[in-house]
């Protein structure tokens, strides 16, 4: 199903979530000389214009990044996140906002690579057409979970892997299980990150226990709560990391209790951080 267009949903809190723990991957990566390797299996159009047509309709940021963008002090864990939004907004109002895709070509150094899978044909015209000029990100047309196992193990052999489809069908949840047992098999020291809407139907909770049950080692779940969980929208964001970088945990612990204070609705539940499975 390819109706999904991120751009309505652009810098809401669950891409605020999102993206402030993957710029905290993507900068622990780069404390190392090594090249590293970035694959996502969704990539989106890379950059959303909060002036848009789609993004006015919702205005989802509003009550996202434009609430961090405003404070005048934030936890040092954001930095990452905020400087590369900042980066791409110069000294002006918010206006721009980096997808995944962006904020991995703005991390990335000579030497790593980036590799995107689109298969929506409008969104894959959008983010073609914006790193054309990019030697180190390759977009490829194709089915996400099929595109980047064929790159698995990458070159070079250290890096993340992004998966966060739309979950437009049920069925995807279970696929996405099935999907992080043979990737993480291709490619057992790279990192994953798996991104998940949470809904009040609770379909996240059968994917989470089929991957606890794989025999992967070193999972870690991050959920965010931004409305009450009665709620017939989208409460929550999760991010459910394999093998991620050290200390990031206590990095994001850091974080979400500060963004709660500023993005989260009367009722939400507070975040929760938990080791799942050890190492």
């Amino acid at each position: 199903m390819l109706s999904y267009q991120h751009g309505f949903h652009a810098g809401n809190f669950a891409d605020v979530h999102k993206h402030f723990i993957l710029s905290l991957i993507f900068a622990a990566l780069n404390k190392k000389a090594k090249p590293w390797s970035y694959l996502e299996t969704h990539g989106g159009a890379a950059c959303y214009d909060f002036r848009s047509e789609q993004a006015q309709k919702t205005a989802e940021y509003r009550d996202g990044i434009l609430k961090i963008w405003q404070q005048s002090e934030t936890p040092e864990a954001l930095a990452p996140y905020l400087n590369e939004v900042k980066a791409l907004n110069g000294s002006g109002n918010l206006a721009l906002y980096p997808g995944s895709p962006q904020l991995a070509a703005q991390f990335a150094r000579e030497g790593d690579k980036v590799a995107i899978m689109e298969l929506h044909p409008g969104e894959y015209r959008q983010i073609k057409q914006h790193f054309s000029r990019n030697g180190q990100v390759a977009v490829h047309h194709r089915d996400g979970y099929e595109g980047v196992s064929a790159l698995l193990p990458p070159k070079p052999n250290r890096g993340l892997v992004l998966i966060d489809p739309a979950y437009e069908v049920k069925a995807e949840y279970l696929q996405v299980a099935k999907y992080i047992k043979d990737a993480q098999q291709r490619w057992p020291n790279g990192s994953f990150a798996i991104w998940f809407p949470l809904l009040k139907a609770g379909q996240h909770q059968a994917m989470i226990d089929k991957i606890v049950a794989s025999g992967i080692r070193r999972i870690f779940l991050s959920e965010f709560f931004a409305q009450p969980s009665d709620s017939a929208r989208m409460f929550g964001s999760g991010m459910l990391l394999i093998n991620p970088p050290w200390q990031l945990d206590q990095q994001i612990a850091s974080v979400t209790p500060w963004l709660a204070q500023r993005l989260a609705m009367a009722g939400a539940e507070k975040p929760r951080e938990t080791w799942l499975v050890p190492e």
